[in-house]
């Protein structure tokens, strides 16, 4: 594995995010734009992180032996990727991740997944904070519509929005998934 190649990490596409109990959600395309960065980096023999969110609360869709914890098909892992284990929003917490990107000399990540607001966000800024550089594939991250603090309700594009713009520059930088594939082969393909 070449160190300069950037390793991408696939935060929590797991069943339970694909079911509508989830909520009402942004960015339809998503799933297709992390598939085709998936694709372009196992073209490339490019590092692969799956990260897998697994509950503490047995209730949750997440909790261990539920289906919803599983990976979505098109997610599943390769042979040879990388999977992170997190009880956090956070895939930098408790899980090894660190020291598994240092250990192989990777200091650039791409970050897509979900959701963009809980746990992308959580995992960027550590990343961010711990000096990788990081470029987040802002269509291929995608929300869920919330109630804010004063009780307003927030669309899931206006969620994914105040997400991404509170990464942008201080933790990561924004790239479409189209940016990400071309600059990605014409440096490594």
């Amino acid at each position: 594995m070449h160190p300069d190649l950037p390793a991408l990490i696939i935060v929590d596409m797991q069943r339970c995010m694909a079911c509508a109990a989830a909520g009402t959600r942004n960015n339809p395309e998503a799933e297709d734009n992390i598939a085709s960065l998936l694709r372009g980096w196992r073209a490339c023999g490019a590092p692969a992180v799956h990260v897998r969110h697994i509950s503490r609360d047995p209730a949750s869709g997440f909790a261990p032996g539920q289906p919803g914890a599983l990976f979505q098909p098109a997610f599943e892992p390769a042979p040879g990727e990388h999977v992170v284990e997190k009880n956090v929003p956070d895939a930098f917490v408790h899980s090894g991740l660190e020291r598994w990107l240092r250990v192989r000399g990777i200091e650039r990540l791409v970050v897509a997944g979900v959701s963009t607001n809980i746990s992308v966000e959580c995992s960027v800024r550590s990343a961010g904070n711990l000096g990788f550089s990081v470029t987040v594939a802002a269509d291929a991250t995608f929300a869920f519509a919330r109630r804010d603090h004063a009780g307003a309700m927030r669309s899931a594009d206006e969620v994914h929005a105040m997400s991404l713009a509170n990464l942008d520059g201080e933790y990561a930088a924004l790239a479409s998934t189209r940016d990400i594939l071309q600059g990605f082969v014409r440096s490594f393909g």
